[in-house]
Parts: structure tokens; C-alpha cells; sequence
């Protein structure tokens, strides 16, 4: 049996079980149709939020994996000892509030992290190149 016909297989299966489903569901006298859709809603919404902490999981071990580290922001002035005169090679695009603020107006927060860990990494690798050309 090839892997094409395990596909096939499952397929049928899982669509006749579906039909096995609904024709259960609506035969039954105590469930409501908006009863069955408030399931089929539910059901739905638990896989994408499975699905989205799975890939959450994955995108921050993929982070680590490539050499990426979590930062901790929060100094104080004993972390900055020996650095009166130090200036940043790279202007600071937005101030913190600016990013928060360009977060909690996304619609989706993930996707809003991920494009600032990119943007950070993006300034990084520049600021590298910059100092390799000095």
C-alpha cells in the first residue's frame, strides 16, 4: 500500500465518519441547531489555538536555535558603569512606548513580536556590517 493510498484511505474514513457525525447529530431530539453550531465553532477555535501555541513554541526554539537569545531591557545604573561616553552606532528607530503602542493596535500580537525580533536582527547584522567596514 503506497502513501497516496494511506491518504485515500484516511480521507474516506474521516469523511465517513463526518457524515456518521452529522447524521447522529441531527437525529438527536435534545440538540438545538444552535447547539451543534456553537460546537462545530468551538471545536474550530480550540485547533487554531492549538495549533497557534504550537507554532509559537516552534518559532521561539527556531530563535534560539539560530543564535538568537532573550534580552532583558531592564538595567539600571550599575549595568551601565564604564559606559558614560558610549553612544549607539544606530539612531533608536522608536522609543519603547512608540513599539508598544504599534503592538496593542495589531491584530495579531504573534505576528507583531516576530516582525520586531526581525527588525532587531535586521539593525544587528547592519551594525556588524558597518563596523566591518570601518
Amino acid at each position: 500500500m503506497t502513501a497516496d493510498d494511506v491518504k485515500s484511505t484516511y480521507k474516506k474514513y474521516s469523511l465517513e465518519q463526518l457524515d456518521n457525525w452529522v447524521h447522529d447529530v441531527l437525529n438527536c431530539d435534545d440538540i438545538t441547531s444552535q447547539e451543534i453550531y456553537d460546537m462545530i465553532v468551538k471545536i474550530v477555535d480550540d485547533n487554531i489555538e492549538y495549533h497557534k501555541k504550537e507554532l509559537t513554541k516552534s518559532i521561539d526554539l527556531l530563535s534560539l536555535l539560530k543564535g538568537h537569545r532573550p534580552v532583558d531591557f531592564n538595567t539600571n545604573d550599575k549595568d551601565w558603569e564604564g559606559y558614560d561616553d558610549f553612544e549607539s552606532p544606530l539612531p533608536a528607530q522608536y522609543t519603547e512606548e512608540e513599539l508598544n503602542a504599534m503592538c496593542d493596535a495589531a491584530s495579531d500580537k504573534e505576528k507583531c513580536r516576530e516582525y520586531n525580533l526581525r527588525e532587531a536582527e535586521y539593525y544587528n547584522k547592519r551594525a556588524l556590517l558597518d563596523l566591518e567596514a570601518l
